[in-house]
């Protein structure tokens, strides 16, 4: 297992998804971990459209940010360190106009200071709708 311990799926929603933070503006929400993956979904609807009615690519950008910055975090001692952002891409591959995306990241590379994550995107269809890279930076607390 790559986390730093067994963390419940209303663990992270509660820590990670509540009322001021962008995921919960865009209804994201996490729904399963596994010994090297978390996954996540986001709503397709008015919030989360751009002008032309489909997923706007920016949205699946914070849907692949917020689960790779969260895994980056549960795989570090958070009583130290804090992982953010580092630089993101994102290959968006077909549009959606409805429903849900769901997200699944899992690591490419877990260094000390450097985390990799990729996180595909898939429609209700189970096709892939996006996919993405996220580095990260493990900083030690009040460094950011």
């Amino acid at each position: 297992m790559i986390w730093t311990k067994s963390f419940t799926l209303e663990e992270i929603n509660n820590r990670y998804n509540h009322s001021k933070h962008l995921g919960a503006l865009l209804d994201i929400n996490f729904t399963e971990i596994g010994e090297d993956f978390i996954k996540g979904t986001m709503p397709v609807n008015e919030r989360t459209h751009q002008p032309y009615g489909i997923l706007h690519g920016g949205a699946s950008v914070v849907l692949a940010e917020t689960l790779g910055s969260v895994a980056s975090n549960l795989c570090i001692n958070s009583d130290k360190f804090t992982a953010v952002g580092l630089e993101i891409n994102a290959n968006h591959l077909r549009a959606v106009r409805s429903g849900l995306v769901t997200g699944i990241c899992s690591p490419i590379k877990l260094g000390p200071t450097l985390h990799v994550w990729e996180i595909k995107m898939f429609n209700d269809a189970g096709k892939m709708n996006c996919i993405s890279r996220l580095t990260t930076m493990v900083v030690p607390l009040g460094k950011v």
